[in-house]
């Protein structure tokens, strides 16, 4: 063996221990950095579905965590399997593959063994989900009485929601209620913004409440988690929904179906309050509501300031969302109100579009006269309208 030979072997040599190095070294990094980040992975472990506040939500909750313990199982197992073949069958360590595998009893039966264990865990799942959504989707059609027994399938209370572009209507029949809900703007809402409302849904604690939902326009969604509901909202159509709320709180939602440029700002805010708190927020309600038809019916004369300064804050309610509150609107679908033919032309074509509606327009001749009366005036004399007419509550009256 010549001197050359024996210095190329040598070579050979380290440079396989330095390859067996290298993948050592390689191999400790890898550990190191699942080490490191499993700490981090652990500090994330409390992420997980909200607290439920209803029994369907907590089934709904339940069957989550049963699948995702089922999950991991089977991801441990799996992932277990693959090391152990990886690392036993290495060609570090000179195994040969088995060429003839699928031919032999495993091979050939591993095909039709495993989906049958999957499909098996799939309907040991799917019979517990599928009686969860047959309550959620079987509302109850009965009224509850005082002698109805607790399990008993009937509704203390019904909610009727109605989605808008881009708000929420929550009408409450048996109270005479009807509660309008907006998004806080971001200056007002800070951190919750988008997720913030001016008046929430309150709804009382234990009672079994029927939710009856549809839309004046387009398709919304009514979805709030805690409460394990997400229901459609179709004009034209009533979808129903039901709910027992079990703890106070306030529990946030969101419209999740695209329902125009605004569909980000339907966020839905529901106040679970004790039964007595949510009779004191009904007295007040009515007491506000009679306040106001009484304000509204009143043969006072109103000074035009008076109207202005009311009629801003039921546009910026009411009409800002389509309109702007610029007046510049959003053309062609929500033409401009600032220096628009309706706004500065015949006084009674306007009040006659704001009450009968037109195209995109819903009908406002649910507010009242003195609501109408301002924001039209308002709607004339702002952005450089500057028209000089001043609409009294009588005129609607009149037109009405």
């Amino acid at each position: 063996m010549t001197n050359e030979t024996t210095g190329r072997e040598i070579r050979q040599r380290r440079g396989v221990t330095d390859t067996m190095r290298m993948k050592k070294w390689r191999g400790w990094l890898a550990f190191g950095l699942l080490t490191g980040i499993a700490p981090v992975a652990l500090a994330e472990y409390g992420l997980n579905f909200p607290e439920p506040a209803t029994p369907i939500a907590r089934e709904i909750f339940d069957l989550h965590m049963l699948t995702t313990k089922i999950v991991t199982v089977l991801m441990i197992i799996a992932m277990a399997i693959i090391f152990y073949s990886v690392y036993t069958h290495r060609k570090s360590r000179g195994y040969q593959p088995d060429l003839h595998f699928h031919k032999g009893w495993f091979g050939t039966w591993s095909w039709v063994l495993v989906p049958v264990m999957v499909l098996g865990i799939d309907l040991t799942i799917a019979g517990s989900a599928q009686s969860a959504l047959e309550r959620m989707w079987d509302a109850p059609k009965k009224r509850c009485t005082a002698d109805s027994p607790p399990e008993e399938k009937c509704y203390d209370m019904i909610v009727k929601v109605i989605g808008h572009q881009w708000w929420w209507e929550f009408q409450y029949p048996d109270e005479g209620i009807i509660v309008e809900s907006r998004f806080v703007p971001k200056e007002k809402a800070g951190d919750l913004y988008l997720r913030e409302v001016d008046n929430p849904l309150v709804l009382p604690v234990g009672k079994k409440i029927r939710f009856l939902h549809t839309s004046a326009d387009v398709n919304h969604a009514f979805w709030v988690p805690e409460l394990g509901m997400k229901k459609d909202a179709i004009a034209g159509y009533i979808t129903e929904t039901w709910a027992q709320l079990d703890r106070e709180g306030t529990f946030r939602g969101q419209c999740a179906e695209l329902c125009g440029t605004w569909h980000a700002r339907m966020p839905i805010v529901v106040a679970s309050v004790s039964e007595d708190e949510f009779r004191e927020w009904v007295a007040m309600k009515q007491e506000e509501k009679a306040r106001a038809a009484a304000e509204a019916s009143a043969d006072k004369v109103w000074s035009r300031d008076e109207l202005m300064a009311k009629g801003k804050t039921v546009y910026e309610t009411k009409c800002a969302a389509c309109h702007q509150v610029t007046g510049l609107g959003l053309p062609p679908a929500f033409p401009p109100l600032k220096g628009s033919k309706i706004a500065t032309g015949p006084l009674g074509d306007h009040i006659r579009l704001v009450l009968d509606g037109k195209g995109n327009m819903p009908a406002w001749a649910s507010l009242n006269d003195l609501e109408l009366a301002a924001v039209i005036t308002y709607e004339r004399n702002a952005w450089g309208n500057d028209t000089g007419d001043v609409v009294q509550p009588a005129d609607i009256r009149a037109a009405r």
